[in-house]
């Protein structure tokens, strides 16, 4: 099965990942994302960073778990090479199982519906997702021919997909 695919998106990057599980579909968005900077499959695993995100949808927690690897590359000088362990805790309540699109569109600036009863994510309890990154704290021995500024909402999707039994794509759109 193909990984993911860097789709044209003027002049922001977008990807599109896929996986047999929603885990292998978050891990290879992953590497996408990690792709438009550099080339992961270079990087040497020399050190492993424990990564948690939390969200109150699956959409927020992608976007959490992929800005892990903005924050690590910024602020350790960590460079992605692979994921591993990759775990994702959904509600109970959820209906992701049966579902042909999960996607709940972002909130509104400054209205997060916490408390909305209208909200269909006021009373989900969250997702969690749990993952090892492993790769290089010395950016130094790779080159590098991107930047990724931030992840994005924008034309964010959750897709479980008609390409066999428990395939899931995921797409989104990051600030280059």
């Amino acid at each position: 099965m193909e990984r993911y695919r860097i789709l044209d998106h003027g002049g922001d990057g977008k990807i599109r990942a896929f996986g047999a599980t929603l885990e292998e579909a978050f891990g290879h968005a992953a590497l996408a994302v990690t792709s438009l900077m550099t080339d992961w499959e270079k990087v040497e695993p020399r050190v492993e960073r424990a990564v948690a995100a939390e969200g109150r949808d699956l959409g927020q927690l992608l976007v959490k778990f992929l800005t892990e690897i903005l924050y690590l590359s910024d602020a350790q000088g960590f460079v992605l090479g692979a994921v591993a362990g990759l775990k994702i805790e959904v509600p109970d309540t959820d209906p992701i199982e049966s579902a042909d699109t999960y996607l709940i569109p972002a909130p509104a600036p400054n209205k997060l519906n916490a408390g909305d009863a209208k909200s269909p994510t006021a009373t989900r309890p969250g997702f969690r997702l749990t993952a090892r990154f492993q790769g290089d704290d010395r950016p130094e021995r790779y080159a590098f021919h991107g930047d990724v500024k931030a992840v994005t909402y924008s034309e964010l999707k959750i897709e479980s997909c008609a390409c066999g039994p428990g395939a899931w794509v995921v797409q989104v759109v990051v600030d280059l």
